[in-house]
C-alpha cells in the first residue's frame, strides 16, 4: 500500500538523518530512542486576539480548551511524552515566540488548534417598489429586501505547510539546535554552510520528511474526525495568514481546525464539554496511531546503534552529519551521480509524458500515484541533475512556467 511505502523509504532516511544529527559525544540514552518524546500543543490566538468569533464565544476560548483536554488525556496515556503548551491560560504571543517555544523545547511534533469561520449568507426575503425620476416621470422599480443568516458551513479540516513555504522550513531547520548542535565549532559552520551539496541534501532530506509525516498525520486526524461522525473537509496544504508557525517549526506540524464557529449548531458543539472532550480524544488518537506506525519502523534502532558502537565508530558530530550526506547521497543517487529531482505538482489529474503542460522542460517527466485522504493523486516529478546548482536552475524555471508549488528534492 502507498502509505506502507511511505513509512519504509521515508522514515528509514529520515530516523537516519535523525539519529546522526541528534548524536553526542555520549552514547544515545534509551529515552532518546523513542521517535516521539516532546508534542508541543498550541492553542490559537489568544489575549487580545481573539480570533474567529460566533454568537457568545471565541476561537481563543475553545481552543484553549481543547488543548488543555487534549494535553491532559496525552499525559495519562503517554507518561513517557513530554507535553508543552505554548499557552495555558488567556494570553496572546506572537506567531515567532510560539515558534520559538516549540524549537527551543526540541518538539517532536507540533499540533496547532484553531475553529474555522466563514461570513453570514444573504438571502432575498422579498421585494419593496422605489421611485426612480426620469426626466420629468417616475418610474417604479423593484428593489430586493435581503436578511442575513449564519452560515451553514460545518466540517474539521487539517492543514499542513504549503510547499511553497518549503525554503522557510529548511531556513528553520539550519537555524535551531536540531540541527545545529555546536554552533561556534567551525566544522559544524563548514558543514551548515548553503552552498554545500552535503549540507543541502540534509536539510532537503528531512524537510521532506517532515512534510510527508505532517501529511500523514492530518490524515489520520481526519480520519478519527470522520469516525465519530464530524464532516471531514480534509487534510490540506495552506498557504495564507495563520499558517506562518507550521514553517517556523523546526519539526512535522500540523494545525487543526475544529469546526464553524460561525455555524450556531458549531458552536454549540465546540463550547460544550462532550464536543470539546470529543474533538480532544480524536487527535489523541490519531497522535497514538502515527506514533505507533514510527515505533513499528524504529524498533531496530538498538541494534544498529550497538553496531555502530561496537564497530569503533567515531561519535564526532561532524563525522555523523557527513556520514548522514554520503549514505543518503549513495542510496538516492543513481549510477550516472544525479542526485536532485524537482517535484512540479500534485494533482487529481492524469497527463502523459508529453502533455503541453510540460512541454517546455526538458527531460522526463515521472508520475507517482499517491493517496491523500483516501483520494488518489498524482505526483509529478522533473528531471535528474548532478549538482544543487543544476536544480536550483531548473526549479526557477519551473516557477516561471507557471509550476508555483515546485520545489527541490532528493531522487
Amino acid at each position: 500500500m502507498c502509505w506502507n511505502r511511505f513509512w519504509i523509504l521515508g522514515l528509514g532516511t529520515l530516523f537516519t538523518c535523525t539519529f546522526f544529527i541528534q548524536a553526542k559525544n555520549n552514547p544515545v540514552s534509551d529515552k532518546q530512542d523513542k521517535p516521539i518524546r516532546t508534542i508541543v500543543i498550541d492553542a490559537g490566538h489568544g489575549g487580545e486576539d481573539p480570533g474567529a468569533k460566533g454568537s457568545y464565544s471565541t476561537e481563543k476560548q475553545v481552543t484553549l480548551e481543547v488543548a488543555l483536554k487534549l494535553g491532559k488525556i496525552l499525559e495519562e496515556n503517554m507518561p513517557d511524552v513530554k507535553v508543552v503548551y505554548t499557552r495555558k491560560t488567556d494570553r496572546f504571543d506572537d506567531p515567532r515566540k510560539k515558534a520559538q517555544i516549540a524549537n527551543d523545547n526540541k518538539g517532536e511534533l507540533f499540533v496547532s488548534i484553531h475553529c474555522n469561520s466563514t461570513g453570514k449568507i444573504r438571502k432575498v426575503t422579498g421585494y419593496k417598489t422605489v421611485y426612480h425620476k426620469k426626466g420629468k416621470k417616475k418610474v417604479a422599480v423593484k428593489q430586493p429586501i435581503y436578511a442575513y443568516y449564519p452560515s451553514n458551513a460545518k466540517g474539521t479540516e487539517t492543514y499542513i505547510w504549503a510547499t511553497s513555504k518549503n525554503n522557510a522550513k529548511m531556513e528553520s531547520l539550519k537555524q535551531n539546535s536540531v540541527i545545529v548542535l555546536d554552533a561556534e565549532s567551525e566544522e559544524t559552520k563548514q558543514l551548515m554552510d548553503d552552498t554545500d551539496p552535503e549540507t543541502f541534501i540534509l536539510l532537503n532530506t528531512l524537510r521532506n520528511a517532515y512534510f510527508d509525516q505532517s501529511l500523514r498525520l492530518s490524515t489520520l486526524i481526519e480520519d478519527e474526525f470522520t469516525r465519530v461522525g464530524r464532516i471531514s473537509r480534509g487534510a490540506r496544504q495552506r498557504n495564507e495568514k495563520g499558517i506562518w508557525v507550521l514553517s517556523a517549526t523546526a519539526m512535522p506540524s500540523v494545525l487543526v481546525e475544529l469546526g464553524f464557529i460561525s455555524n450556531p449548531e458549531e458552536e454549540d458543539y465546540l463550547n460544550s464539554n462532550n464536543g470539546q472532550q470529543e474533538l480532544a480524544n480524536c487527535i489523541y488518537k490519531a497522535i497514538k496511531r502515527y506514533r505507533e506506525e514510527l515505533d513499528r519502523f524504529t524498533n531496530n534502532r538498538n541494534t544498529q546503534q550497538s553496531t555502530t558502537k561496537n564497530n569503533g565508530k567515531n561519535n564526532n558530530t561532524t563525522a555523523y552529519l557527513k556520514a548522514t550526506s554520503n549514505s543518503k547521497e549513495n542510496r538516492s543517487a543513481p549510477a550516472s551521480g544525479d542526485r536532485y529531482c524537482v517535484q512540479l505538482l500534485i494533482t487529481d489529474k492524469f497527463y502523459k509524458p508529453g502533455a503541453s503542460i510540460f512541454r517546455k522542460l526538458h527531460g522526463d517527466i515521472n508520475r507517482q500515484p499517491i493517496v491523500m485522504n483516501k483520494k488518489k493523486l498524482n505526483k509529478y516529478i522533473w528531471g535528474r541533475f548532478k549538482t544543487d546548482e543544476q536544480a536550483s536552475g531548473a526549479l526557477r524555471k519551473a516557477r516561471k512556467l507557471g509550476f508555483k508549488d515546485a520545489f527541490v528534492t532528493s531522487c
